[in-house]
Parts: C-alpha cells; structure tokens; sequence
C-alpha cells in the first residue's frame, strides 16, 4: 500500500509543475497588462515603466515563470498589483468562505446520492425509482448557476425563508450548498444505484438470500457495502473540486470566497492574485484525484496488487 502511495505522490510533482506552466503561460498570452489599469491622468512614461520593472513584467515570459516557481516554492506568492498585498494573506482571506461552502456541499452530496442510490436499486422498476432517477438526472444536467437563480426566486424571493446572498450565517449557507452538491448527489445516486443493481445479482447474494437473510440486512450489510467502492471513486473526485465548483456559485450568491476573488482580479488584469487562485483551484483537483486513487486502492486491494 504503501509503495502505491508513494509512487502516485511522486507522479504529481511534475504534473504540478505542468499545470503552474500551462496557468502562468495563459494567463500572459491573453492581451493586455495590469500596469494599464494604474495608470491615472498624472503618471507618466517613466513612472509606468518603473511599474513594469517593478512586477518584472520587461523581462521574458520564461523567466518570469522562473522567478515566480522559485519564489512560490519559497512560500511567496507575490503581491497583489492592484490590491498592494501579499497573495497569500488576499488567499488565507477568501479560502474559508469556498471551503465552507464546498465541504458542506460534499457532505449534501453524499448523504443525498447515497440515499436515492439505495431507494431507487430497493424499488428498482416502480414509480419511485423512476422519480428518484429523475431527480438525479435533473441535478446532473442542470448548469449551477441556473439552479442558483431558481433557488433564490423561490426561495429567497417568492418564500423569503433564505437571505438572497451574504455569507455570515449558516441561512445564507444552504442554498449554494444546494446549488453545488445537487450536481454531486445526482451523479452519486445514479453510480450508487448501478453498482447496487450489479452486486445484487451476484451468486454470494443469491445464496445469502437462499439462507434466509433478511433483505435489510443484505441491502445494508453486503450489496452497499460493496457498491460504495465507485462511489468512494467519484467522491475523492468531488472533493477534488470542491473549491472550482463553487467559483461561479459564489459569483450567484455574492459569498466573498475564492471564486468572487477569482473574477475580481482576472477583470482587472492582476497577474499574480490570478496566479495564485488559479494555482490552489488546480492544487484542489489534483488532490481529490490523489485522494480518489488512495480511496479506492485502500477499499479494493486488487487495484494497489496491479502496481506493485
């Protein structure tokens, strides 16, 4: 087990190098330049190329990349040219408000998908399976921000039982918690059902059911216990994106998290607050799908037996 954990935490170190690549190189091709947001009816040529020189923006891209790798792997993040603070200290800021919101999304999502999972492969070919499949379908298909303009018009506008934005209460919390995870539960509710269904057919169910089992205990004890295996899989993933999903949520809600600062700066052109939100956003994904392999080696050993 072990080994397998060390050979897939080597393997993302130069996939993490390849991502800090691909985000510095984008961002720096796109047209424009921060400075040009600083320049007021005052400043001068002069002062502007100081600026330039200052956030080493005449030197190559190549070694712009260089002298932010190197300072990031020191911790340092640069500043923010807009802001004139540390991107570390703008990120620490931001970062509460997006994991709030997305670890209370994951724990909807399972709790949600599981549930309707289990209904749905109990009640397999009636009424309510057929509903809760719908349900899961319309989660998974819906964009996020079109769920969070419905969710507030009914029920912060229409009902008035939710605030229609902020972030300083748990009410203001729920609905883009709702928002984010319905996409997670549908998707887990459909991978819990199939895998359900496939255990179910299986001869050490048959028998269990021959020995006069009880089909509680068979559901609960043998068939889910098995079929969590992909669903552990796909839950590693969500966790993974549990800050990237939440960027355009919180645009919707107004919640001041990573996303919000996300889109603050990427309109006003501040390279560095980009960089940096950007490269936790990637750090994300490629820790929930770290996660989801670890998960699902631990839970089915012939997975970590094909590495060794």
């Amino acid at each position: 087990m072990w080994q397998f954990v060390l050979r897939r935490s080597l393997l993302m170190i130069p996939i993490f190098v390849a991502v800090s690549i691909i985000i510095f190189s984008l961002i720096h091709i796109v047209p424009g330049n921060p400075i040009d947001n600083l320049m007021g009816p005052g400043m001068t040529k002069a002062h502007e190329q100081k600026l330039v020189e200052k956030y080493n923006l005449d030197k190559p891209v190549p070694v712009q990349y260089f002298l932010w790798f190197k300072n990031m792997l020191h911790g340092d993040l640069g500043r923010s040219i807009i802001e004139k603070r540390p991107v570390t200290e703008l990120l620490i800021h931001h970062l509460p408000y997006s994991l709030s919101l997305g670890l209370t999304a994951i724990a909807l999502s399972f709790g949600i998908g599981v549930s309707m999972g289990i209904i749905s492969a109990a009640a397999k070919n009636t009424v309510l399976d057929h509903l809760a499949m719908l349900v899961a379908l319309f989660g998974v298909t819906i964009p996020a921000f079109w769920l969070g303009l419905i969710l507030i018009l009914v029920f912060a506008v229409w009902l008035t039982w939710f605030p229609i934005s902020g972030s300083g209460t748990l009410m203001s919390l729920i609905l883009p918690a709702i928002t984010v995870g319905l996409g997670g539960a549908g998707l887990i509710a459909r991978v819990t059902r199939v895998a359900m269904l496939e255990v179910a057919s299986k001869d050490f169910i048959v028998m269990l059911h021959a020995k006069g089992l009880g089909k509680k205990a068979i559901l609960l004890k043998h068939i889910l216990r098995n079929a969590l295996i992909p669903v552990i899989t796909i839950l590693g993933l969500r966790i993974g994106w549990v800050l990237g999903g939440t960027v355009t949520v919180e645009i919707v809600f107004g919640r001041p998290g990573l996303g919000q600062l996300l889109v603050t700066a990427l309109f006003r052109r501040d390279y560095p607050v980009i960089q940096g939100a950007m490269l936790i956003l990637a750090m994300s994904i490629m820790m929930g799908t770290f996660l989801a392999d670890i998960l699902y080696a631990f839970a089915d050993p012939r997975v970590r037996d094909q590495h060794q």
